[in-house]
This record gives C-alpha cells, structure tokens and sequence, in this order.
C-alpha cells in the first residue's frame, strides 16, 4: 500500500504548542495541522511569533500540512462574511509563510437544495474565497461532514476553479450523514487536498443543521454519534487509503482527536494503527 505521510493536529495533544511540536516529531510524525485561533489567532500574531514557531517546526523536524483557519460561523451569514472572509485571506498568507498552500475549515451546512437562500450566500462567498485562493495558488479546504459527498462536489462544481477544495474527514462523514468515505474519495477526488485520521459512529439520525448548530463541546458530545479511537468506528480504513491511492492522493493522513481522556496516548494508537496498514 502507498506511504503517506503521517501528520498530527497540534492541537490534539492539548498542551503547548512546543511539546506537542516534540512529541508529534517523536512519535515520527512528517507534519502537523496548527488552528489559527486561540495562540495563533490572527489578532495575535506577530513576526515574532511566526518566526518562532518556524524555528521550532524546523528544529523539530516537521512541516505544517495545513493550517485550520476554522472561525467557527461558517459562511451562512451574509452580515458576518465581509468580515470572515478578510480573516480568512489573512489565514491563507499566513499559512504561505508557513509553507503551506492549505487551510482548512468548516463553511456550515450546504443545502441540499441550490435554492435555499443559504446556499446562494454560501456560494458567493466561497467563490470570493475561491478566486483570492487560485491567485495565490493555494486552497481554502472544506471539512466534509455537514453535507453527503455529492452535495458537496455539486456545490464545488459551481464555484468555478480549485481554489475552494476539501479536507476530507472520513469520521465526520460516517457520524453526521451516514455517508460511505470510500465512495466519498472518489467522488469528490478532483477537490481532496487533506484529509483527517479520524474514527466514528453514528447512533442516531439528527438533522446536521441541527448538529453543527450546537456549541463545539456540546457537539462533540452529542450522543448523534461518537468519536472512537482509529480502527474501532465504522470507517473502513483498509479500503479508504485503497481509495485514496487510486485517485493519485500523495498528501497527508493528519491524525485528529477532538475527545478522549489521555489523547496522546490515543494518537500513538492512531499512528500505529496507520503505520501498520500501510506496511
């Protein structure tokens, strides 16, 4: 099976960001995912702080294989994206200095039916995103989840370039909407620039409006579904990477645990579970 590589989102480790930088690189880690919020977030950043945070990425040994720039809206607000959408060209330069041409995020729920009055806002600010996006030669990378595959690929399709892609999560998928990850690769395989490691179940049917309408915390522990560690939900792993590696994918495997008790304990076992699939 192909190689490739593993990354970690730094923030899984949920401790500072230079020791989750050491134990990502000790762990063997290629690279990791860093959000741009909280000590990162653009209103703080600084030269300083970028130029540190290089140097410890490099003293580590690591590459960033994405930044999050999730803002935690969506784009479904007319009256907020004027100004989420400048963040999140700042998010786009900022991950280039970076090194990396991918940020990652969350734009709400797309509508099934193009002409729900979201979808139309939602598009016009995603094909603002997108065009600023295939000017730099970067990717603004949606998380899959909220909507099934085909929704999404339709909804790519509008925009009109590549500058608008995906991070596919295959967890998201199988928790919210049911969806099969396998089939979503190739659906979707003109658009995946990223992807998550992560595992889940869905237990019960709830509208994703109504899911990703909730606080993060409360959402992550709705009881709709249940992040697992890898290989004890219901993505088929074995055949996702299949997946992946005949849609030509050669970019990261970036391991996310958003809930459990000991995480770096559980990201270990994720990057041994991965690790050993692609032996």
């Amino acid at each position: 099976m192909k190689q490739f590589p593993i990354g970690v989102m730094m923030e899984s480790f949920r401790t500072d960001y230079k020791s989750a930088l050491k134990t990502a690189a000790d762990m063997g880690a290629k690279g990791v995912q860093i959000y741009a919020r909280g000590q990162f977030a653009m209103e703080e950043i600084t030269k300083d702080k970028t130029r540190e945070l290089k140097e410890v990425l490099e003293g580590n040994g690591l590459i960033v294989s994405a930044v999050c720039g999730d803002l935690g809206h969506g784009f479904g607000n007319a009256e907020l994206n004027p100004a989420l959408i400048d963040t999140s060209k700042k998010i786009m330069e900022w991950a280039a200095e970076l090194g990396t041409n991918i940020v990652t995020t969350h734009i709400g729920v797309v509508p099934v039916d193009p002409s729900h009055p979201r979808y139309a806002i939602m598009q016009e600010a995603c094909g603002t995103l997108c065009r600023y996006a295939d000017n730099m030669g970067a990717h603004f990378a949606i998380e899959t989840g909220p909507e099934t595959a085909e929704v999404l690929k339709n909804f790519l399709d509008s925009l009109g370039g590549k500058g608008v892609a995906v991070n596919l999560d295959p967890a998201n998928l199988v928790m919210v909407t049911g969806d099969d990850p396998v089939k979503a690769v190739h659906t979707l395989k003109d658009y995946i620039v990223h992807t998550h490691a992560k595992d889940g179940v869905k237990l019960l049917d709830k509208a994703p409006e109504v899911i990703y309408g909730l606080e993060e915390d409360k959402m992550l522990q709705d009881r709709a579904f249940l992040e697992v560690p890898l290989g004890e939900g219901s993505v088929d792993f074995p055949n996702y990477l299949k997946a992946l590696e005949e849609i030509g994918y050669n970019g990261f495997l970036t391991i996310e645990r958003e809930v459990g008790e000991n995480p770096q304990a559980d990201i270990q076992k994720a990057f041994d579970f991965l690790t050993n699939l692609m032996k």
